[in-house]
């Protein structure tokens, strides 16, 4: 016959006699009690995977826009430091600028940054400035037979619209105050506007104008006296 197998003294049997026990709880034979632990269930954290797509799709709409704006830029020339107006421009005085496209603009590109060098500048120009097409010139200002006349006027005596290089106006002679308008047509004298600079101390504005040598003279005299109005004629740019 096979031998009986007996337990062994004092092990620890598990038994479920007695009081009945907890869930998930056993007792064995000397007293003694284990609780199974259930394994902690994972949980979803959707808040962080909503954040994540959220922040997913916004680095995609970002890097379109960029796409976007870089693709609408135009390279022109700019003013790297400046230059006073009448001196050779040289090309340390230069640099290059992106600038949205936009046709109501008008600019140099960058593709005629050479050919600017050595030219003369036609008005000052302020570091950080675009250039224009009338920012620079060939010629020396002022022209043989040309004499440049500064012009000092206060708010009221300039008219309304903004002057730009190249305008047409005229320097009239007005009367003292409190004097009648003369029977005679006033003395006037016509002259190309080449620059405009704002005295904001003084509170007034000085046009710098080239008129013809002969009368470079007369007109200054006038214009010390302060009794000058400047008029822009129709057809000026």
């Amino acid at each position: 016959m096979p031998a009986r197998t007996e337990p062994r003294t004092g092990a620890a049997q598990p038994t479920t006699s007695g009081t009945p026990a907890d869930p998930g709880t056993a007792r064995f034979g000397d007293g003694s009690t284990a609780t199974a632990v259930a394994a902690p269930k994972l949980r979803r954290r959707t808040g962080l995977i909503a954040l994540g797509i959220a922040l997913v799709a916004l680095g995609s709409i970002g890097a379109a826009y960029l796409t976007t704006v870089v693709g609408n830029t135009t390279a022109v020339i700019a003013v790297g430091q400046d230059v006073e107006r009448g001196s050779v421009i040289e090309a340390q005085d230069l640099t290059v600028a992106q600038i949205n496209s936009d046709p109501a603009l008008q600019t140099v590109p960058q593709s005629q940054l050479d050919s600017l060098i050595g030219q003369r500048a036609a008005v000052d120009l302020a570091a950080g400035s675009v250039l224009t097409p009338s920012s620079t010139t060939t010629e020396v200002i002022p022209a043989q037979g040309q004499s440049l006349v500064g012009v000092s006027l206060t708010p009221a005596q300039l008219p309304g619209q903004p002057l730009l290089t190249g305008d047409e106006v005229r320097v009239i002679a007005t009367p003292r105050d409190q004097e009648d308008v003369p029977a005679t047509a006033p003395a006037s004298y016509t002259a190309t506007v080449v620059g405009v600079r704002t005295l904001d101390d003084l509170g007034q504005v000085v046009v710098d104008v080239t008129v013809p040598a002969a009368t470079a003279g007369p007109l200054a005299a006038q214009v010390a006296t302060g009794r000058i109005a400047l008029v822009l004629d129709a057809g000026a740019s």
